[in-house]
């Protein structure tokens, strides 16, 4: 799946100890488990690592994206979180000041109403359709709906 690039400085502050990061970050993970089986998460210098198997390809995006949206990760490779090929076009949207997810929507599906459809294809990375934030990468299934 290769590098993935994210704010250092915005997202959910799980650690204050890179030596805790590993263990939070993965506990993160599991906690809304996208769909990995054996998830390894290995953490240096603002790098995070992920291994395991992951049920399809949305497990492993969303597993990149709950890791890559933590405070203190600048990037994220799964190139050892094995996937099946993905069957959806995905794009990635790094949310702006003043974003909503109905702004998105209009964006990019050409009406605000349909902002249901990025929440649902961000469950484990977003909690509350009210509760985005700048920096944040998420998800965009791009195929019709």
């Amino acid at each position: 799946m290769g590098l993935f690039d994210f704010a250092k400085t915005v997202g959910h502050k799980l650690f204050s100890k890179d030596a805790d990061a590993e263990e939070k970050i993965r506990a993160h993970i599991e906690q809304s488990n996208p769909g990995i089986k054996d998830l390894r998460v290995s953490y240096q210098d603002g790098v995070v690592s992920l291994a395991g198997t992951a049920d399809d390809a949305a497990a492993m995006e969303k597993a990149v994206l709950m890791a890559g949206n933590v405070m203190g990760v600048e990037s994220v490779t799964a190139d050892a979180l094995q996937a099946p090929p993905a069957s959806e076009k995905v794009d990635y949207y790094v949310v702006q000041k003043g974003d909503t997810l109905s702004a998105i929507a209009k964006h990019f599906y050409g009406k605000a109403s349909a902002y249901p459809r990025l929440f649902d294809a961000n469950r484990e990375v977003i909690k509350d359709p009210d509760l985005i934030f700048p920096g944040q990468k998420i998800r965009i299934p791009l195929n019709d709906a």
